[in-house]
């Protein structure tokens, strides 16, 4: 058996890492695979993202419209439908939906609209409720309270 029949140890079946610039018998010395000169022959020259070699990056060329509102709540929207598989008589908030699966997180309040049928009384404590969804809780003989989140 020689060296080079020697096969490469189980959990090492990635060939060896190029080093670059560690001499010309390596393969890889003088320019180190970067040519010669130029911009991206330099240290250092990562660029940035969208320079386009100095022509007007395309972000700079389309036109901005509207604007963010940093203000806005993010709602998490439930329908009626889903709280009807909830058991008759349970409060329901937007902590409560979060830990049954139904509202993911993330979202600052809760507005609850009016899809689907109650069948039992629940107390349902959101944000903002449709007016649809409120006549429907109520019906049911339960209640729909106003709370901030």
């Amino acid at each position: 058996m020689r060296l080079n029949e020697i096969p490469r140890p189980v959990g090492k079946q990635s060939k060896r890492v190029k080093r670059v610039g560690r001499g010309n018998s390596s393969g890889w010395g003088q320019t180190a695979g970067r040519g010669h000169k130029g911009q991206k022959a330099r240290a250092g020259s990562g660029g940035k993202i969208g320079f386009e070699g100095g022509q007007m990056p395309l972000s700079r060329r389309l036109p901005k419209r509207g604007f963010t509102n940093i203000f806005r709540i993010d709602y998490a929207i439930v329908n009626l439908d889903q709280l009807a598989k909830l058991a008759s008589g349970t409060e329901v908030t937007l902590k409560s939906l979060r830990e049954q699966g139904i509202v993911k997180k993330g979202k600052e309040g809760l507005k609850v609209l009016g899809r689907g049928e109650l069948s039992g009384a629940l107390t349902v404590k959101a944000a903002a409720f449709s007016e649809s969804a409120r006549k429907k809780i109520e019906a049911a003989g339960g209640k729909a309270e106003v709370v901030r989140g």
